[in-house]
């Protein structure tokens, strides 16, 4: 090979590998910024929502993501429903080992943890499986020797010990609380506003206590007071006095769901909630309407309770609570 053609091959290869860079730079110009830091969720807008049962989950994702923030499921295990499970980016926990559930959290490093869905204590048996199997012996026998507002509380506690900020529904997805006023076509009478008033006395009264957060009332009278089998028993458990009075007396007044939060209670964790079951049950059981606490109440799908209850002719209304009833 001559001189000459052997200067032109290095010039063409040099020219080659400088066109190649050059294709490589533009190429990165166009593709690295999708993966780099500035086009991850912001570390402040990280919002981590531990999904226990039902459905709420997934409300409170769509309202968190409303308010601005960058939400993931942490599925409890034996609670969450499938398709909680299935939505993009799911991780799955276990209530029984704190640890597990604080390292994923903390790999995750959200701004924020919310609880949302419904949890029950486990079982004896279950727990002492737990215990041989596990290291925090002396944290699950605190966490589950008490009621179950103890018990949510000491989730909490457990949470912030290892520096995590817990947040209310109130904080990362207001718009599902019961708003103030009257929600329906149909409004209470003045009867009506009276057992109202009688009914968020009681539940005021039994504030300090473990129980429930719901009351059925009619007029003067209390014809249930809500326990562990939950707000929809409860309703279904009075309905056959309900039919009673209606065909063996002239009682005329109407009975009405009263449901709100403890005075004293931690919004973080179970709040109260309704949904359009409810709305059915009430109307099956010959209720009126429902009384609900202005922002202390979850409404499960708002527009459908809504409706449903505009064509059952029941009426569903917000009332300030703390002191300040009717």
């Amino acid at each position: 090979m001559s001189k000459t053609n052997f200067r032109r091959m290095i010039l063409f290869t040099k020219s080659s590998v400088l066109s190649g860079k050059a294709a490589i730079a533009a190429y990165a110009r166009r593709v690295i910024p999708i993966m780099m830091p500035d086009s991850v969720p912001p570390a402040d807008r990280r919002l981590a929502i531990i999904a226990g049962g039902g459905d709420f989950p997934l409300e409170v994702y769509q309202a968190s993501l409303r308010q601005g923030y960058q939400p993931r499921f942490f599925a409890l295990r034996g609670f969450a429903n499938s398709r909680v499970r299935a939505h993009h980016g799911t991780l799955t926990v276990d209530m029984l080992d704190p640890s597990v559930l604080i390292a994923t959290l903390r790999q995750y490093a959200p701004a924020g943890v919310v609880l949302a869905g419904h949890v029950s204590r486990p079982t004896p048996s279950l727990l002492i499986s737990a215990y041989s199997a596990m290291r925090h012996h002396d944290e699950l026998r605190q966490i589950f020797a008490e009621g179950d507002d103890h018990v949510l509380t000491r989730v909490i506690r457990l949470l912030e010990d290892h520096g995590f900020a817990v947040l209310g529904i109130d904080k990362v997805a207001p718009d599902l609380l019961c708003p103030h006023g009257v929600l329906t076509q149909k409004e209470p009478s003045l009867s009506d506003w009276q057992a109202i008033h009688n009914g968020f006395a009681l539940l005021e009264t039994l504030s300090p206590f473990d129980c429930g957060q719901a009351m059925v009332c009619q007029g003067q009278r209390i014809l249930a007071i809500e326990g562990p089998e939950g707000t929809d028993a409860m309703i279904k458990r009075v309905a056959p006095r309900f039919r009673f009075l209606r065909f063996a007396s002239e009682e005329t007044t109407s009975k009405i769901l009263v449901k709100t939060a403890k005075l004293a209670q931690d919004r973080r964790v179970d709040l109260p909630a309704v949904g359009p079951r409810t709305i059915q049950i009430c109307l099956s059981s010959g209720l009126a309407g429902l009384a609900l606490g202005a922002g202390s109440v979850v409404m499960i799908d708002r527009p459908a309770m809504i409706s449903e209850a505009d064509r059952a002719g029941l009426f569903i209304i917000g009332v300030k609570t703390g002191g300040q009833h009717v």
